[in-house]
């Protein structure tokens, strides 16, 4: 196997001419370009300007790694004992009376979820670029790591499905109102996807610092499920992401087998660290749930009703003199309709949501406003109304929950039926379940793909082909999920 040339990971003169100022509308911009299936003309030079000013950006943020790559066996060690005493002394912290750390209610929880979605739904898109060298054996940590993120072509365990599992589930697929900052790093993941050769000790970086287990991960997955929210997504991630060996020990080996074999190891490991502060640019975990305001979030669900919701209601309906028409016609006017729901006695603040009449327009055999508030949107409302009016104001105590695993054990024994069998039929939801005409539309690629393969002149003909499909932006559709199980069958 030839050694790498120092050539293969300098950035291109022409790229480096276009340093741009990364606004965070163009995270968004190039977001949505990168995730569509057939990405146009012009986008991987776009991914690579992006990559440029991304790390420009980044440079300054201080980056922990060791001087040396041979000083990586030393600091993944520590660095995860750490973790675990301090996920030990919060278990501690919430058995000795303290709150959750994270979450103060359900919608907070949802509205986490919701938020980081742009990143959740490109999870692993990063490594694409490391299926082209499949072949060589010291990209194998980095192959290995990318199909499993795929599930190994298995719905129940593909990232991307199951987190499109849980948004669907709780009503939080509609996120495309969210600011740009929420998009940075997922244009980060899908440009890294593009870049090809040109940037690849700064993908070896990211993913170094990507898979090291953090501790706001354990303590999310343990809140969710105490608030009654199936945390497997995420506790998926604790486990794969282990440092003895998992994707953190995985990181380690390849970058050091990769690095020894360049040209100048010491420049491309300067390049690695410049890619690992790319992990610290935009929304994280801790700031979008320190962004949480309940009201604020129920005041902007509101205003986006309005935008139909305005015309739609009869001069019957009045709160405070005003017609509900009137209301909505004007956004500003939102906070000034909820004290008005609070004043009239539609809304009883700190008391259980069934005891306020507006919760009833939502909810009962006779709804009027049935179907009107998604579930999450309903979540919000209700954690609003049972939150007192006044900080530190009286309020009922919430109904504990039984967590997400209690619910689980409980519904085990009525589980009678063998599991579904994860057959190209029962890969994904489909965008239009119903339909025979889409199923076996469906049907009809899977079999062209599969016959493909099996016509391909050699195992890198058919290899290249698979690779097509495992892309960010297709790896989680039926065709996808199938052409990597058969990736997997034939990496061996």
């Amino acid at each position: 196997m030839s050694n790498m040339q120092s050539t293969a990971f300098a950035t291109p003169p022409v790229i480096a001419a276009r340093r741009c100022a990364p606004a965070a509308t163009s995270c968004r911009a190039l977001y949505e370009t990168l995730s569509q299936p057939d990405a146009p003309a012009g986008a991987a030079a776009d991914a690579q300007a992006y990559l440029v000013g991304q790390l420009a950006r980044a440079a300054s943020h201080p980056c922990d790694l060791p001087d040396t790559a041979a000083g990586l066996n030393a600091w993944i060690a520590p660095r995860s004992a750490a973790i675990g005493a301090q996920y030990q002394q919060y278990l501690a912290s919430r058995r000795d009376g303290a709150p959750r750390r994270f979450f103060t209610n359900k919608a907070h929880a949802l509205y986490f979820l919701r938020c980081v979605a742009p990143t959740k739904l490109v999870d692993g898109a990063w490594l694409y670029g490391a299926l082209q060298r499949w072949q060589e054996n010291d990209f194998r940590p980095l192959v290995k790591t990318y199909v499993e993120e795929l599930g190994d072509g298995l719905p129940d365990k593909n990232h991307v499905v199951l987190y499109q599992r849980l948004l669907d589930n709780h009503g939080c697929a509609e996120w495309d109102d969210l600011d740009g900052a929420h998009f940075t790093q997922g244009a980060l993941q899908l440009a890294l996807a593009h870049a090809g050769e040109s940037f690849l000790p700064e993908m070896i970086g990211y993913n170094l610092g990507y898979e090291q287990l953090p501790l706001h991960l354990l303590i999310t997955a343990y809140e969710l499920n105490e608030l009654g929210i199936d945390p497997y997504y995420f506790t998926l991630h604790i486990t794969v992401d282990n440092g003895s060996t998992g994707h953190a020990r995985d990181a380690v080996d390849a970058l050091q087998r990769i690095a020894a074999r360049a040209a100048d190891p010491a420049e491309f490991y300067r390049r690695v660290r410049e890619g690992y502060k790319l992990n610290e640019l935009g929304e994280n975990t801790n700031s979008v749930i320190a962004s949480f305001d309940l009201e604020e979030e129920l005041v902007r669900i509101l205003a986006a009703k309005a935008v139909v919701g305005q015309n739609m209601h009869s001069d019957y309906c009045r709160v405070a003199g005003k017609t509900i028409n009137a209301w909505l016609a004007d956004p500003e006017q939102i906070p000034g309709l909820l004290r008005a729901f609070e004043s009239t006695g539609w809304i009883k603040r700190g008391a259980a949501p069934q005891e306020s009449r507006f919760w009833g327009l939502l909810q009962g055999d006779h709804a009027e406003m049935f179907g009107v508030f998604s579930s999450y949107e309903q979540q919000v409302l209700a954690d609003w109304i049972a939150s007192p009016a006044q900080p530190g104001g009286p309020t009922t105590d919430a109904p504990r929950v039984a967590s997400f695993r209690a619910r689980q054990r409980a519904l085990a024994p009525a589980r009678s039926a063998p599991p579904k069998a994860h057959g190209a039929r029962a890969l994904i939801r489909y965008p239009y379940a119903g339909h025979a005409g889409e199923h076996e539309a469906e049907n009809d690629q899977l079999r062209r793909l599969e016959q493909a393969v099996a016509l391909a002149p050699s195992t890198s003909a058919a290899m290249k082909l698979l690779v097509a499909h495992m892309a960010p932006s297709r790896h989680h559709t039926a065709t996808g999920l199938m052409a990597t199980r058969m990736f997997v069958r034939l990496l061996g």
